[in-house]
C-alpha cells in the first residue's frame, strides 16, 4: 500500500513522511479516525515507507522486495491483530489470516460489518481475546526477519477487553525496532492504560470533494448524484460506495415529494407511496432513510442562523430554505428526525415496511400540522 493509492488526506501523508524523514518516529501510535476515512490504509502505507528500501521524499518505491510483499501483505516483519470471533477452530486472530488479507486485497476500505461477513460469527461477539495478546508478545519478542523494522498493526483496539493490560509492558518496553499501529474509531472505548502509552494521531474524515471526486473518475458517476452521495456519505467513502451499490432511487427527489404529501395531507397518496417504498429493498429504504434524517439536520442549520455550514447539493439548497421559512421550525424538524431514527432502528430489524412507512407518514402529517394556503401556492 503506497501513498498514492489512498484517497485523500494529503496534510497526514505529509505529517507521516515527515516524522520518517526527521526519524522521529514514535514506537507507539494510534491513528484515530471515523470509518471510511482510509485510517488502516495510512498505517499500512506508513509501515511499508518506513521499511522501504528506496523510499523517495514522497512514498515508498513500490517496487523493492519489501514493497512487493507489503503490497499482498505477507511481509514476514509485518503483523496484523483485530477483533475475531473465538471458537474451537479460531483461537487468535492468525487463524483467519487468509481471511483478513483477502478482504483487504479485494478493497481495503472496510469496517467491522465487513469484516464480520467474512466470517462465520454465529451469534459471537467479536473481541480480541488474551490467547492473542499473548501471540503478540511471542512475535514480538523475535528478532526482525528481514526487515529493520517489525511492525503490529492493531486495527479496532477498542475490542481489547481488560486483558489488554497484558500488553501494557511490551508497548512501553518495545523490542528494539518494533513499531505499534493501532488504528481506533472510538477513543471512548480504549483502555485508558493503552491509550496513555501511544501518541494520537487524529485523521480527519474525508472531504465532500474527495468522495465526490472518487465517484466521478472511479465509478462515472454524474456530478450531480456525486453530490448527493457525498452529502450523505458523510465522510465515509465505504458509506458512499453502499449507496453507490444501491443507487435505484433519487432520494432527493422521493423525499422531498414525501413532505409535500405530508404538508399537503394527502393520506391516499402518502398509501400508494407506503406500496412503492415497500418495494425497494431494505438497504435502499435504510438509505432513503438516513437521506431524510441527513436532509433535516441540514435545513436544522439553516433554522438556526448558520447557513453557512450547509453542506447541501446545489439542487436541493433551494428546496431547503423554502421548508425552512415557510413549514419547519426546529421541535418539528426535531420531531421529524427522532421518527425517521426509530424508522430506520426497526427497519434493520425487518419490521414490516408497509405497516412502518404508512405509520411514519401518518405521524409525518400530525407532525407538519397541515396549514391552507391559497390554491396553487407550493413552498416545498
Amino acid at each position: 500500500m503506497q501513498f498514492k493509492d489512498i484517497i485523500g488526506q494529503e496534510s497526514t501523508k505529509r505529517h507521516l513522511i515527515q516524522t520518517v524523514e526527521e526519524n522521529r518516529v514514535s514506537h507507539a501510535q494510534l491513528f484515530l479516525s471515523c470509518d471510511g476515512s482510509g485510517a488502516l490504509l495510512l498505517a499500512i502505507a506508513y509501515a511499508q515507507y518506513i521499511n522501504c528500501l528506496n523510499r523517495t521524499p514522497t512514498d515508498s518505491c513500490g517496487v523493492c522486495s519489501s514493497c512487493r510483499k507489503y503490497e499482498r501483505y505477507i511481509h514476514p516483519d509485518l503483523h496484523f491483530s483485530y477483533p475475531f470471533f473465538a471458537s474451537k477452530d479460531v483461537k487468535t486472530a492468525i487463524d483467519v489470516l487468509d481471511e483478513w488479507r483477502s478482504m483487504l486485497l479485494q478493497d481495503p476500505y472496510t469496517d467491522l460489518d465487513i469484516w464480520r461477513s467474512k466470517l462465520n460469527a454465529e451469534n459471537k461477539q467479536a473481541n480480541i481475546n488474551i490467547a492473542e495478546c499473548h501471540d503478540i508478545i511471542k512475535k514480538l519478542s523475535y528478532k526482525a526477519f528481514e526487515a529493520e523494522t517489525k511492525v503490529l498493526i492493531m486495527w479496532l483496539p477498542e475490542f481489547l477487553d481488560k486483558e489488554g493490560n497484558a500488553l501494557l509492558k511490551i508497548i512501553e518496553e518495545p523490542p528494539q525496532n518494533t513499531l505499534f499501529l493501532l488504528v481506533a474509531s472510538n477513543q471512548e472505548q480504549i483502555l485508558s492504560t493503552l491509550l496513555s502509552r501511544t501518541q494520537i494521531v487524529k485523521i480527519p474524515k474525508l472531504t465532500d470533494h474527495c468522495i465526490e471526486s472518487y465517484l466521478v473518475d472511479q465509478h462515472g458517476v454524474d456530478a450531480d448524484q456525486a453530490a448527493a452521495y457525498s452529502f450523505l456519505a458523510d465522510g465515509n467513502l465505504i458509506e458512499a460506495k453502499a449507496l453507490l451499490a444501491h443507487a435505484t432511487n433519487d432520494n432527493a427527489d422521493k423525499f422531498a415529494e414525501w413532505l409535500r404529501m405530508g404538508y399537503g395531507n394527502r393520506v391516499l397518496d402518502m398509501i400508494a407511496f407506503t406500496e412503492q417504498l415497500a418495494g425497494w429493498g431494505r438497504e435502499n429504504q435504510k438509505n432513503f432513510l438516513k437521506y431524510g434524517i441527513s436532509f433535516l439536520r441540514e435545513c436544522s442549520l439553516i433554522l438556526s442562523g448558520a447557513a453557512d455550514l450547509v453542506k447541501l447539493p446545489a439542487r436541493t439548497l433551494d428546496t431547503a430554505k423554502k421548508l425552512s421559512a415557510h413549514v419547519l421550525d426546529l421541535p418539528m424538524a426535531e420531531a421529524i428526525i427522532n421518527e425517521l431514527e426509530k424508522a430506520h432502528y426497526h427497519i434493520e430489524r425487518n419490521a414490516n415496511p408497509k405497516i412502518l412507512f404508512l405509520d411514519v407518514s401518518l405521524q409525518l402529517v400530525k407532525t407538519i400540522k397541515f396549514k391552507s394556503f391559497p390554491k396553487g401556492t407550493q413552498y416545498i
